[in-house]
């Protein structure tokens, strides 16, 4: 699977700062300092209704951890996955009558253009779920052939008891687990169980839906988690810097995933730091496709509305923030857009060297892009109320507004 077209990102003067970063593990804010290649992997969408606010505003997120390691002059592996074999994806072909591949590919399609058009750094390894199918079967075989996994009518699942560091991801007890399992599509009351809270590994093949071999585990699917552990492990190895995503996969994917990894490779843990956005709110509930309350990028790019300013948008709230989406936060993200372009048309202005350093020391610190923005906001003030006569200011503001924050002036 190809990802999208990457947007160049420029250099700028010195060098940026080592990112500080909250770890939802540890609950506490850390420093990645990686090696001359920084390694990140951000779960995909699951395509069956692309691209919303609250997706953009996660990958958003995540393309700024980027851009920080790139202006540390590192080079970034970045890994994505695409659920693109599912219960929702299967669910919404079968309510609308469509060919759930022809709807999954048609709505990668559109995340694929809304990324693009919002300007996010492509991952290296785009990945979906199916054409990782050869990698995830001999991962459920060897969890099952060291007994950490058992069969239950067919069905393999992964034995949480065999991860003596299950649980140290969400920092969750028991029964706020078996709630949320409940919700994020597990099934801890099924009778047979060894743990209501086991996630499934491969789904025998039911009637009228899609399967592939699985070898000596029978036809069937993957399960949610191992799909994302099969591609963290082949592309980026044991403890690579930040698995991200949204925060509705705190638990169970990423305590799952942390889980299935851990025991396969005997290593902890799975990631340096487990990183996740906020959600995103429209009219007093988080904006999700079980509710249809979904703001789409492209509806809004359709309307007319220029990709950067929903970038600004998504940049004026906190990554960890959850926040609402109205129609006030879009016209203050026009209206900031058209200040900064007029600031920046000018032929000369105020000198912006220490901008550069404030936006670097915000975005350094757990990236705090509204502090990002108003460090420019109080050098826009400057430019047009003050005279200047360097003739670099407009142009060094420019590429540091690209290049650290995706902003294009």
């Amino acid at each position: 699977m190809h990802a999208w077209p990457a947007s160049e990102v420029p250099a700028l003067p010195g060098k940026g700062r080592d990112l500080q970063i909250h770890d939802t593990a540890t609950q506490g804010t850390i420093t990645l300092a990686p090696g001359p290649v920084a390694r990140i992997y951000v779960c995909g969408i699951t395509p069956y209704d692309a691209t919303h606010i609250g997706h953009a505003a996660t990958y958003n997120a995540f393309d700024l951890v980027q851009r920080v390691w790139l202006d540390t002059k590192r080079q970034v592996l970045y890994v994505q996955n695409v659920t693109d074999i599912d219960d929702p994806l299967l669910e919404r072909a079968l309510r609308d009558n469509q060919d759930w591949s022809e709807l999954a590919e048609r709505e990668t399609a559109l995340f694929r253009e809304d990324m693009t058009a919002l300007r996010m750094l492509p991952p290296q390894h785009y990945v979906g779920a199916v054409e990782a199918i050869p990698g995830i079967v001999p991962l459920v075989e060897r969890l099952r052939d060291a007994g950490a996994a058992y069969e239950l009518d067919g069905d393999v699942y992964f034995s949480v008891e065999s991860d003596a560091n299950f649980g140290k991801v969400s920092n969750l007890d028991a029964e706020a687990m078996r709630l949320l399992s409940a919700e994020r599509g597990g099934d801890p009351d099924r009778v047979g169980k060894k743990n209501p809270l086991d996630p499934m590994l491969w789904m025998a093949a039911r009637p009228g839906e899609p399967s592939w071999d699985g070898g000596s585990l029978g036809r069937g699917r993957p399960g949610w988690h191992i799909e994302c552990v099969a591609i963290a492990l082949d592309h980026l190895g044991m403890t690579f810097d930040v698995q991200g995503g949204g925060s509705d996969l705190v638990f169970p994917h990423h305590e799952m995933g942390a889980s299935h990894a851990q025991v396969l490779t005997g290593e902890f843990p799975m990631a340096k730091a487990y990183v996740h956005a906020g959600m995103v709110a429209l009219h007093g509930e988080k904006m999700s496709k079980s509710k249809g309350n979904l703001v789409f990028v492209s509806a809004l790019r359709r309307a007319g509305v220029d990709p950067v300013a929903i970038r600004l948008a998504l940049l004026s709230h906190h990554y960890r923030e959850n926040w609402e989406w109205t129609d006030e936060v879009l016209a203050q993200a026009v209206a900031r857009l058209e200040r900064w372009r007029a600031a920046v048309s000018r032929p000369d202005g105020i000198s912006a060297d220490a901008l550069v350093e404030e936006v670097r020391e915000a975005l350094a610190n757990d990236l705090d892009a509204p502090a990002a923005l108003a460090a420019v906001d109080r050098w826009v003030e400057l430019q047009i109320a003050t005279d200047g006569d360097d003739e670099s200011a407009p142009g060094l503001v420019s590429r540091t507004v690209d290049a650290l924050l995706g902003v294009a002036l």
